[in-house]
This record gives C-alpha cells, sequence and structure tokens, in this order.
C-alpha cells in the first residue's frame, strides 16, 4: 500500500471499517450458531470462514501499524 492509499492515523477507510463489519459479523453468526446441531461440513465452513476473517484482521492490523 503507498502511502497515497494510506488512511491518516488514527482513522480508517471504508474498505478497512467494511473489513472489520464483515468479521463482526462472522463471529456473531459463529457465537449464535448452535453448534452442536451441525454437521461436520457445517462447522468446518464456520471455522475457514472465521480463519479467512482473523487473517484479513491480522493483515488489517500491519496495514495500520507503523513499521
Amino acid at each position: 500500500m503507498t502511502d497515497e492509499q494510506c488512511p491518516p492515523q488514527g482513522s480508517l477507510s471504508d474498505l478497512q471499517h467494511a473489513r472489520i463489519d464483515f468479521a463482526r459479523r462472522d463471529l456473531e453468526y459463529a457465537r449464535a450458531e448452535d453448534l452442536s446441531h451441525l454437521d461436520a461440513v457445517g462447522l468446518i465452513l464456520i471455522i475457514e470462514r472465521l480463519r479467512t476473517r482473523l487473517d484479513d484482521m491480522l493483515q488489517l492490523v500491519d496495514e495500520i501499524t507503523p513499521n
């Protein structure tokens, strides 16, 4: 990401806010889901979704923190 693409420190771009919102929604969904009623495929899908969101959040942290 170039300097022109980086928002000022302390503020997030609309895209970064959207990424956080997606992660929060996925986490809320996983918390609300009755995991005991899911089959193996459903559990795997939830885990993969959360892994993807965790990776995205770690990338976001790298984007917004100084080197």
